[in-house]
């Protein structure tokens, strides 16, 4: 039985427009925000990244495919896991209707892991998946962005994350949720995804956008952690539900292990 407030239609109303009024203020700030990352310096890539793709070796400028923007989610799919963590596999579901517009928006965009790409493609064919999706392994790429760190790093805690200096792993992971122990949330996406905490969490969550200019990369924007909630599409409807995100724990899966007897409801609604 829920006991969320009741009230009149005129109440509602009123509470509703006073609400707008606030969403407007979000929007203006966000449209700010937008402004504010495109304004920030654009800093020049010298180093030459390697990619394995799907259309065999290619370098950074090559990933734009012949476009002046591109745009990289960093998916956390390490050499050693089994499967792709099942947070970046929920984001990327979203992936596949925008990369067609994007393209005839003068932007690029791939995913980027550090897992071999037979196994990318692998993960790609299960998950119905589309979008370009390159592999890093034998690359600087993702330990220069700060989306991978080595077992050195890890238990020196020297490792840089969100514009941030970590503890060591055992004290720290990502987020809050990682406790001392390896036990808790992560530890159970972790266990999904084929590897124990420490190895999972040598990679990290993010997105960078470059430009293409006159044959040299630039570095744009990166953003990490939470920095991502707004390319979580699911989290921007959740948001908009009654009942918010409503959380206990790690409920989501990767799209083809929700148990489809449970899907209709998860508040013990009749079934």
């Amino acid at each position: 039985m829920m006991t969320h407030r009741t009230g009149t239609r005129e109440e509602w109303l009123a509470a509703r427009l006073d609400l707008l009024e606030a969403e407007k203020e979000l929007t203006r700030r966000s449209d700010e925000l937008a402004r504010r990352r495109q304004e920030l310096p654009w800093v020049r890539i010298d180093k030459q990244y390697r990619f394995d793709t799907d259309g065999g070796s290619a370098s950074l400028a090559n990933l734009f495919q012949g476009r002046s923007q591109l745009l990289v989610y960093h998916f956390m799919f390490g050499p050693d896991y089994k499967a792709g963590c099942p947070s970046c596999s929920a984001i990327a579901d979203g992936f596949n209707g925008i990369v067609v517009h994007l393209e005839n928006h003068d932007v690029a965009f791939s995913a980027v892991s550090r897992a071999p790409l037979a196994t990318l493609q692998a993960y790609k064919r299960r998950m119905g998946w589309t979008f370009p999706w390159a592999s890093s392994l034998g690359s600087d790429f993702n330990f220069d962005f700060n989306v991978s760190l080595t077992e050195e790093q890890q238990r020196e805690g020297a490792a840089e994350y969100n514009y941030r200096r970590e503890s060591a792993w055992a004290e720290s992971g990502i987020g809050d949720s990682l406790t001392k122990g390896g036990e808790g949330p992560v530890a159970e996406i972790a266990a999904t995804t084929g590897t124990d905490v420490a190895t999972y969490t040598r990679e990290r969550p993010s997105m960078s956008a470059f430009v293409l200019d006159d044959g040299v990369v630039y570095h744009a924007y990166s953003t990490y952690a939470r920095g991502l909630d707004g390319l979580w599409g699911m989290y921007q409807w959740l948001d908009r539900a009654p009942l918010g995100r409503n959380e206990k724990g790690i409920w989501w899966r990767r799209h083809d292990e929700y148990d489809k007897r449970r899907a209709i409801s998860r508040g013990g609604s009749p079934q």
